[in-house]
């Protein structure tokens, strides 16, 4: 299994979305419009163009709308048909081109690898995808793609890494890597990868103090993982904030034989990447999507410049 291609993907939306109350006291986070679609139809998307066939939603008991969004709605769609709005239509049916998906409820949230754990039975000794929906890759940037490509190559497991300030690395899993060189590693050839694109993680810490920030790279929102990482889950204490820190997982998985589904690589997003978790972050995909759209676009950029912004 150490090279075979990764048909399954694991979404944790299981969150209760406090950084945007009272927006979500009753509507899922994952389900806030993104211009014509709600955030987590983009990540199912990407995950589909990537090649995933199987997905996995872990979700809780307040996000029926989010399993329901990805399922067959009859009386609407003979409305919209009988009344000719085709368009609509076929807009509401979107899902059916998407990975299959499941779900399955965390109950009580432990954090973020109690949420991924919740997959093992489905997910098996499979090597499989992890998108965070708080995470909305531009549909242009393939991180995911590539990620997966070098993980075929490679094995082990594969994370994104973003370049961020040392205030910024604070927030997220700050990592210490090596540079892997695309020729010597057999990666030369994977469309949208240069050198300086792929490391080797050396070694990573969760929400590090800025007095012991790694470097200037941070794990974010896309992972690769061998199904080594299970048996890690099962029994990792509790970290930072007294959960269970899927980063705190990942790092374990570094000293692991690579014979054993050890070694961790990182991918470098290079394209646009928006924090829909956090309000500005939302607000900037909400304009930048909505500018290049090709209805909306136009009168958008408009109404922008009549700002004066």
């Amino acid at each position: 299994m150490a090279h075979s291609p990764v048909t399954h993907a694991v979404v944790p939306a299981a969150g209760r979305g406090t950084r945007f109350l009272p927006a979500t006291k009753a509507i899922p986070k994952e389900m806030l419009p993104v211009v014509d679609r709600p955030a987590i139809e983009y990540v199912a998307q990407e995950a589909t163009d990537a090649g995933i066939t199987d997905l996995l939603i872990i979700s809780s008991h307040s996000k029926h709308a989010v399993e329901d969004h990805f399922d067959a709605v009859p009386d609407l769609e003979d409305a919209l048909r009988t009344s000719g709005k085709t368009e609509l239509l076929d807009s509401i049916n979107r899902y059916r081109q998407l990975a299959r998906i499941h779900s399955v409820r965390q109950g009580h949230p432990q954090g973020l690898g109690h949420a991924v754990y919740q997959a093992r039975q489905h997910v098996g000794e499979r090597p499989f995808a992890v998108l965070l929906p708080d995470d909305l890759m531009h549909p242009e940037e393939p991180i995911l793609r590539k990620m997966l490509q070098v993980r075929e190559r490679l094995g082990g497991s594969v994370v994104a890494l973003l370049e961020v300030t040392p205030q910024q690395a604070t927030a997220y899993g700050s990592a210490d890597v090596s540079e892997v060189p695309l020729a010597k590693a057999g990666l030369s050839d994977i469309e949208g990868l240069a050198d300086g694109d792929v490391f080797r993680l050396n070694r990573v810490v969760e929400k590090p103090p800025i007095d012991e920030v790694l470097s200037e790279y941070a794990t974010v929102g896309r992972y690769v993982f061998d199904p080594a990482i299970f048996p890690i889950l099962e029994t990792l204490e509790p970290g930072r904030g007294g959960e269970i820190q899927l980063t705190d997982a990942f790092a374990k998985l570094i000293d692991v034989p690579v014979e054993e589904g050890g070694g961790v690589y990182g991918v470098v997003i290079r394209g646009r990447r928006f924090d829909t978790g956090d309000k500005l972050g939302y607000l900037q995909a909400l304009v930048s999507l909505g500018v290049e759209d090709p209805e909306l676009g136009p009168p958008l950029r408009q109404f922008i410049q009549q700002m004066g912004l």
